[in-house]
């Protein structure tokens, strides 16, 4: 049976982003402005403020089901939302999709037990506690190579004990709980053996050492380093089934890889909004600079870069909710989307000149905060180097098959 693949959005995710498009314009830009989008300090205030505001607007959880407080879109209509969301840095984070609670919302959806998700995810759904997935570690552990993971989980009497150093972990300083990944059998290379806890923030075998400086700061709770030591845990704090780790961070990183092309897009848009405001408004050499040739062509390949971006995230998010392989469509995808979002911003900057990097436009942050993406949920080189791995094996079965 063929499945057809439409651009029409829906009536319902069409009226829902049409409510955060306004919600961000008259409700959260104001805020962003006011803290300059650094809350990598995490003031709680902010969060609930915003948070209690998208419940009031009809647009909070756009992401988690019915069952847990949200509106339950699924990919195709989560990519319109969340753009529109992004539009503003702390959009996301109003409307309680911001990472990385938005992706271990969806894992605990499709892998936690009940008393799981009544104990994590009800609470996350409704915005009460924040969480963090602690997986990336300092080298040589893992990081784009997540089978390089040192960080043990050792079996004890009714429970485990976990061993390791973890950093980069957004979202931790703060969190209620972290989803933590740890090595149950094998050793670091080997493609299998890693397990999934859940761990309380306040275990005492888990603590936060640092806060890391980097050159984003829009992150809600920012980035740490962390150290698990004689972390005890129960057996029920195994989510889903030991040593099945690796294929469980598939379920969340290939839809949470979307869910952040999605919210940059949004930044996207805003940059380009700026540029075009600023290329009609500003003249030079006794013309608009919107009628001057090389900027029609930064404003043109602006236009291009969005489109096509929005165009392969699209057909990523339906072959993920048509339930198909999507692994080479969500690299595709996030490789193309993370590097065509920096050059709209870089874009938006040079055509706006010394005003762009300046702080009287968004601008400047806008940049600091898209540059990483381009290295977050794997960098551009290690999915190109997928992408054409999966390329050659495709061609080599097809040319076996004939």
């Amino acid at each position: 049976m063929k499945v057809s693949i439409g651009f029409e959005i829906d009536e319902r995710v069409a009226e829902i982003a049409r409510r955060t498009t306004e919600f961000v314009r008259d409700v959260v830009i104001s805020e962003e402005q006011a803290c300059d989008g650094n809350v990598h300090a995490g003031p709680e205030p902010l969060r609930r403020r915003l948070q209690g505001a998208a419940r009031e607007a009809r647009v909070f959880a756009p992401h988690v089901g019915a069952k847990w407080g949200g509106l339950g879109l699924d990919l195709c209509g989560q990519a319109v939302v969340f753009e529109a969301a992004g539009y503003s840095l702390l959009g996301p984070l109003a409307l309680n999709c911001a990472a990385p609670d938005e992706g271990n919302a969806h894992l605990l959806e499709v892998v936690a037990t009940e008393q799981q998700q009544e104990r994590y995810l009800r609470p996350l759904a409704a915005g009460e506690v924040r969480s963090c997935f602690a997986m990336t570690e300092p080298a040589p552990g893992a990081g784009s190579d997540p089978r390089a993971l040192t960080t043990t989980a050792t079996k004890t009497d009714g429970g485990w004990r976990i061993d390791g150093r973890k950093w980069f972990i957004s979202g931790a300083d703060g969190a209620a709980f972290a989803i933590c990944m740890a090595r149950t059998c094998g050793g670091p290379g080997d493609a299998g053996g890693a397990t999934m806890f859940l761990v309380d923030a306040d275990n005492p075998g888990m603590k936060i050492v640092r806060n890391i400086d980097t050159l984003d700061q829009g992150l809600f709770g920012g980035h740490s380093e962390i150290v698990f030591e004689g972390c005890e845990v129960e057996d029920t704090a195994v989510l889903g089934e030991v040593d099945q780790g690796f294929a469980y961070a598939q379920v969340r990183l290939g839809p949470a890889r979307m869910t952040h092309c999605m919210r940059w897009l949004g930044v996207a848009r805003r940059a380009q909004d700026i540029a075009l405001e600023r290329a009609a408004d500003r003249s030079a050499f006794g013309k608009p600079l919107a009628e001057l040739g090389m900027v029609q062509q930064l404003l043109a390949d602006s236009e291009i870069d969005i489109e096509t971006g929005r165009a392969v995230l699209w057909r990523a998010c339906w072959e993920l909710d048509q339930g198909r392989p999507a692994a080479q469509h969500t690299s595709i995808a996030k490789t193309y989307v993370s590097e065509a979002v920096n050059r709209v911003v870089d874009r938006a900057v040079q055509i706006c000149g010394a005003l762009g990097i300046s702080g009287d436009t968004p601008l400047s942050r806008l940049y600091r905060e898209v540059r990483p993406f381009r290295i977050y949920d794997g960098p551009s080189e290690t999915h190109r180097w997928a992408i054409a791995k999966r390329a050659v094996r495709a061609a080599r079965e097809r040319r076996a098959i004939r």
